[in-house]
């Protein structure tokens, strides 16, 4: 017997978590909003789902049999982006508007750049800004039934009634349009999800609850959702025009994709830094390019385009944030870089 020590090729650190656990339990958090979704918007908001998905699945599946690389659709990265990109469309969206977009995010986003690990952006959010700018109209269609919902206050104690049946929704603008007009909007609706809005983006506390998921089995940090909701909320007080209003404030922060993107889309691990300072300065980043977005640009909205820039510039967040090394003097780091 050999008294050689056979020793393997760092690193030496083994772990049970792998992208196939991790990609599942982000699956696993989208549900509640999902399945709200479904509620709240019917049948059309499920085949959504139902097709991004699949044609997630079968672009990531087809491309890499027809190129003869190892087939990856079972570590269920497909099925999340297919997932996401549900989320952020329209129940209103064609199948052939879903298969599109799915498309666009597998192979042109994610496949042509070398595959999950490998892409500069987040797939479906690029899908999604890819979707908006070529079929505006569409993507921006939210005349579909949805349950009404009347709030009182009674005592004091807020309380909501929610319909027995489903109306025709009127062609008037989501909860952020509305503010974006100088209109009043009911942060309750807001905060439960019966409000106009995307498949997935519409209740606060649906998101909340799968963001809350991801942080106990640890798939994410608070620093890039923290930072990014907290600089977002400094940047609305100061610069939103309405001083301290705090249910303004609140309306911001559960309208549009905000919640959805800080805790979904912006701690995506291939697209966001990997340095602790670098995440704190991605989340801030994120935070004001969104403020600025929805209160000097002209569209309600912004979390997309925010990430989708903010990605672009991870290597270079990261190259400035490298934590420096025990033993090594600042200054000789800095002239090492």
């Amino acid at each position: 017997m050999s008294n050689l020590l056979n020793v393997s090729a760092s690193p030496h650190v083994r772990s049970q978590v792998t992208t196939r656990v991790i990609m599942r339990d982000v699956a696993i958090a989208l549900l509640p909003a999902a399945a709200f979704g479904v509620f709240n918007f019917g049948i059309k908001a499920l085949i959504t789902i139902l097709t991004c998905i699949a044609a997630s699945v079968l672009s990531e599946y087809i491309y890499e049999k027809v190129l003869h690389k190892p087939i990856t659709t079972g570590d269920y990265s497909a099925v999340v982006t297919g997932l996401l990109l549900a989320m952020n469309l329209p129940a209103t969206a064609p199948i052939w508007m879903s298969i599109i977009g799915s498309v666009f995010a597998i192979i042109v986003v994610k496949q042509l750049f070398g595959g999950l690990g490998q892409n500069f952006m987040n797939p479906a959010l690029a899908a999604r800004c890819f979707l908006l700018i070529s079929f505006t109209g569409r993507m921006t269609d939210f005349n579909i039934k949805t349950i009404e919902i009347s709030t009182s206050t009674v005592d004091s104690v807020v309380s909501a009634t929610a319909s027995a049946t489903a109306a025709d929704a009127l062609a008037t603008a989501t909860p952020l349009g509305v503010l974006e007009g100088g209109g009043a909007v009911n942060v309750l609706d807001m905060f439960l999800g019966l409000t106009k809005g995307t498949i997935g983006e519409t209740s606060a506390i649906c998101i909340l609850i799968g963001a809350a998921y991801l942080l106990a089995r640890r798939v994410i940090s608070f620093r890039i959702p923290g930072a990014y909701l907290g600089a977002f909320a400094v940047f609305i007080l100061i610069f939103g025009g309405h001083g301290l209003d705090m249910n303004y404030l609140a309306a911001q922060l559960c309208g549009g994709g905000l919640l959805l993107g800080a805790f979904f889309m912006a701690t995506d691990y291939v697209t966001s830094p990997i340095t602790p300072r670098g995440q704190l300065v991605f989340g801030v980043l994120l935070g004001i390019l969104t403020g600025i977005f929805r209160i000097f640009g002209g569209s309600a909205e912004g979390v997309s385009y925010a990430i989708i820039f903010c990605n672009l510039l991870v290597p270079l967040i990261e190259r400035v944030t490298i934590p420096t090394p025990f033993g090594i003097r600042k200054e000789a780091a800095s002239n090492a870089k």
